[in-house]
């Protein structure tokens, strides 16, 4: 293990910029989402499924990335697909057609996939285990740039470039990348890969697991909630319900993601010193699912400012992202990427069908004779109603054969 200060910065700037990247694309719809649905005549529902293609597409390839990530290695997989994301947003800037948008989408969402998971393997092989929690949160903070970029930058932006032109600069700045990751160090493993069919009966016993499936739905209704509402329906909310400007809704995503931010540098400084005056990681993620249940209250009801709750739920989501250790600690170190793997591909199918789903509710309510501040309403009402029973699952007695896993 090498832990030179040239080697951290040759390595994680690299990684660092592909996941600012990864995070901005994810979140800029929520900033262009008036400027697409008026240039192009398009549905709150068929803005859900435009947007949501990301998750979808990002979501599917984390199984098979695994798999390509021990074979060939970090940097090449990573820089060939940021290629990839960069085709689409050329695709995305020049689209004419609402299948032209989706298509792209999908492929942006494809070609980020591997930009958090990249850089865990690469840190891995470089850095000694001890270092690994500080990198990694690096990159998480870099994340949380990247959604900071896509709020009031975004916004101050579009008269300028407008959302062609902001996609096609970051199809520039997503193919310099990929340059720059070419350039960086990689290992790739000597050992003989382990069988197809033997990593496939591994997944398949994670997913049968009764412990997987204790994370798994209050996960998947809070991170992916998360990234559906602040990758786009949270400055819609904000300008058709509270009756915000576009400008005043992008300042409460930027707090919201600056309180993001504040979330991952807690956690990443202070965990373990929490950990030994007995608060535990666990105690941690319980109380950001709480957080998540009163803010996703306060927005319902408006029980408080704009500003207020929508930065509690940006809050919660850094802590909603320690069931990954939490899981991957019930089960050997040897399977830990594949049940990272398994937990994401359930928490990005979940932030595709919401994304989509909440743009079909407010259309379904809509039609029915419903007010569309009233539409979306009820739409995030019974979004907080299934985290809630989300939660309460969690909770819900856990067999005896498999009690002592559980801590």
């Amino acid at each position: 293990m090498n832990n030179s200060p040239q080697l951290w910065l040759r390595l994680v700037p690299a990684y660092a910029v592909g996941y600012f990247l990864s995070y901005a694309l994810r979140s800029v719809n929520a900033v262009i989402a008036p400027d697409l649905m008026r240039e192009m005549g398009i549905s709150a529902v068929e803005l859900g499924m435009l947007t949501s293609a990301y998750f979808l597409a990002f979501g599917l390839f984390q199984l098979p990335l695994g798999v390509l990530l021990d074979r060939f290695g970090p940097r090449r997989v990573e820089a060939v697909l940021l290629l990839v994301a960069a085709a689409g947003c050329v695709l995305f800037a020049v689209g004419r057609s609402l299948e032209m948008l989706v298509l792209a989408r999908a492929l942006i969402g494809l070609g980020v996939s591997a930009c958090l998971m990249a850089s865990f393997k690469a840190f891995s092989q470089w850095f000694e285990v001890q270092r690994l929690a500080s990198l990694n949160a690096t990159v998480m903070v870099a994340g949380g740039l990247g959604a900071l970029s896509a709020s009031v930058p975004i916004e101050m932006a579009l008269p300028l470039l407008g959302w062609r032109g902001i996609f096609m600069t970051a199809s520039v700045l997503l193919v310099l990348t990929a340059g720059f990751l070419w350039t960086v160090p990689d290992q790739t493993s000597t050992e003989k890969p382990e069988p197809f069919l033997h990593q496939l009966q591994a997944l398949g016993g994670i997913y049968r697991s009764p412990i997987f499936w204790r994370f798994a739905p209050l996960s998947c209704l809070s991170v992916g909630s998360y990234m559906a509402l602040q990758g786009l329906w949270a400055v819609p909310w904000m300008m058709e319900v509270v009756g915000l400007a576009r400008s005043e809704a992008a300042h409460v995503l930027l707090i919201m993601s600056i309180a993001m931010l504040v979330g991952f540098l807690f956690i990443a400084s202070c965990t373990v010193w929490l950990a030994h005056r007995g608060i535990s990681p666990r105690m941690l993620f319980i109380f950001g699912m709480v957080l998540a249940l009163l803010s996703g209250l306060g927005i319902v009801l408006e029980l408080a400012p704009s500003l207020v709750v929508w930065s509690g739920l940006g809050l919660a989501f850094s802590f909603s992202n320690i069931a990954y250790p939490q899981l991957t600690a019930h089960f050997d170190k040897a399977l830990s990427g594949r049940v990272n793997s398994a937990l994401n591909l359930i928490v990005f199918l979940g932030a595709f069908g919401l994304q989509w789903g909440i743009g079909a509710l407010v259309d379904w309510f809509t039609v029915g004779g419903m007010a569309r501040d009233v539409a979306f309403r009820n739409s995030f009402a019974l979004l907080l109603a299934a985290q809630g029973l989300a939660f309460v699952w969690f909770w819900a007695p856990i067999p005896q054969k498999v009690r002592s896993m559980v801590h």
